[in-house]
């Protein structure tokens, strides 16, 4: 676990930052790839990308101080550890969705075949950001006697974002990468093998990305906040968009939607 990369003066690299940069820039250049193969125009992908990922930046910031609003509030110290926190996920996607939205109907891009684009970029993207949250030492496991348990010593991190020290726990981080590489790779193979329309491969990622982290919210440790005092936000959130997801599948799956024809493959 190496929080901290180098510091260059008064300036510190944390590996978390670096990392989180990285994931957004590998995300987007898969998606400019596949809007190339699309025949999308790229200078409208380029700007939509670039807005996808600021909204979600100030999304996810957003409902971390939602949902940890009393600590936030009750010492004014904790904001620069919500300025340094990548915040929640679901926040920045809640947020983005809309946005995104907004910019497809402006400027008159194809809608779900756009959204499709991007869904596997943002899952590559999560892949790599997670291992950004593992150098950091966030969003960590509870206490596990499994042989692949991971035990964090670095006090930095502690300092930072509370993680337990010298106790074993599930690699939460490692989980939800290994979630999302196998996500990625089912989106890419489902559009060569299943029948393609346009909304398939976003929805699938929201079905598939909302199964994963509803299950290993289980196994996390940190605090995130309770929705009716009993279940995690993000596993709530992810108990909603499941069912969605199946909703849209089967509805645009019949040919509904503003895309009567088949989307073209973007793998």
């Amino acid at each position: 676990m190496y929080p901290l990369l180098f510091e260059l003066g008064p300036l510190s690299i944390y590996s978390y930052g670096v990392l989180l940069a990285t994931a957004y820039i590998v995300g987007l250049r898969f998606a400019l790839r596949r809007a190339d193969r699309a025949g999308l125009n790229g200078q409208r992908v380029m700007d939509l990308g670039i807005l996808i990922i600021i909204s979600a930046l100030v999304g996810a910031k957003l409902m971390l101080f939602l949902v940890e609003f009393d600590r936030f509030t009750s010492d004014p110290a904790q904001l620069l550890v919500l300025l340094k926190s990548g915040g929640v996920y679901y926040g920045g996607l809640l947020l983005a969705v809309p946005v995104a939205w907004w910019y497809i109907f402006n400027y008159q891009l194809p809608f779900w075949t756009t959204c499709d684009l991007f869904a596997p970029g943002i899952a590559l993207g999560q892949a790599v950001g997670r291992m950004g949250c593992l150098l950091a030492g966030c969003c960590y496991g509870q206490t596990t006697e499994v042989p692949w348990g991971i035990t964090f010593t670095n006090t930095l991190a502690a300092a930072n974002v509370g993680t337990p020290l010298d106790k074993a726990l599930h690699p939460t981080q490692l989980y939800e990468a290994a979630a999302m590489l196998l996500v990625l790779g089912l989106l890419l193979a489902g559009e060569q093998r299943w029948k393609p329309f346009p909304g398939r491969t976003f929805w699938t990622y929201l079905l598939l990305y909302g199964s994963a982290r509803f299950i290993i919210e289980f196994y996390r440790g940190d605090p995130r906040g309770l929705v009716f005092d009993t279940m995690p936000t993000s596993q709530f959130v992810s108990a909603l968009i499941v069912p969605v997801s199946l909703g849209m599948l089967v509805y645009l799956g019949r040919g509904n939607g503003p895309e009567n024809s088949p989307s073209r493959s973007l793998s």
